[in-house]
């Protein structure tokens, strides 16, 4: 029996899916959500083996959860734009992309699918290219100035040069967002906005798309958010 939940803003359309799911063998739903970020909750605590997700959420949608996960179960994608098939199948986890009002013959081929598949799972960013250094070099005045970077909160692009802000100090240093990022542990910093980058640990709050670092409010970008959402340690 493949346990499922299902995703959707919209009641109406969660029930429909229930009951195709009713008329058929080996699967059960485990849980509806009509919000991501409730989903991604569950999932912190949960394993599925199928998620049926609608793309268009308030806030979150569909494709940015899947970005959250670090390895998705088989997806298949309910929706009623049909202009986004190609997108979702750059994602190894789409299994199929339903389109509403959805007939049950459509609805069993999408299952004859997911019986069929197997999904290579996505590469989790954090596995990548860890850096295990605690200490950052930074030229300043002629000088080489050493900085603990568990102690950097705070980095943000300001033209030519980036402001380091630390516990103690902030250091201004001709060079790149960039070029700090990719000496930076991956298990501890974010970019948040493209110019911005937070010691993910320092974080005292988040509201919708910014986050608060000491008394810093730190805009999220879009592109960014799912990132973020997907390390969180939500309750």
């Amino acid at each position: 029996m493949k346990k499922c939940i299902l995703i959707d803003d919209d009641a109406s359309a969660r029930l429909i899916i229930q009951q195709l799911i009713i008329k058929t063998e080996n699967l059960e739903i485990v849980g509806e959500f009509e919000n991501a970020i409730e989903a991604i909750k569950y999932l912190n605590e949960n394993t599925v083996d199928v998620i049926f997700l609608d793309i268009h959420m308030p806030t979150f949608s569909g494709f940015d959860f899947i970005k959250t996960l670090k390895t998705p179960p088989n997806i298949i994608l309910v929706t009623s734009d049909r202009n986004f098939a190609l997108d979702a199948f750059e994602y190894n986890c789409v299994v199929d992309y339903l389109v509403k009002p959805i007939a049950y013959e459509r609805f069993q081929k999408a299952l004859n699918k997911l019986a069929s598949v197997k999904i290579k799972p996505e590469v989790s960013k954090e596995n990548t290219n860890s850096k295990t250094e605690d200490k950052l070099y930074v030229n300043i005045d002629r000088r080489l100035v050493k900085i603990h970077i568990p102690d950097i909160y705070l980095i943000e692009a300001k033209g030519d040069y980036i402001n380091i802000k630390t516990e103690g100090k902030n250091y201004i240093v001709h060079s790149t967002l960039k070029k700090i990022e990719n000496k930076l542990p991956e298990e501890i910093f974010i970019k948040v906005h493209r110019s911005f980058i937070i010691n993910f640990n320092k974080i005292i709050d988040i509201e919708d798309n910014s986050v608060l670092i000491k008394q810093d409010i730190i805009p999220v970008s879009r592109s960014n958010r799912s990132e973020l959402m997907r390390r969180l340690n939500l309750l």
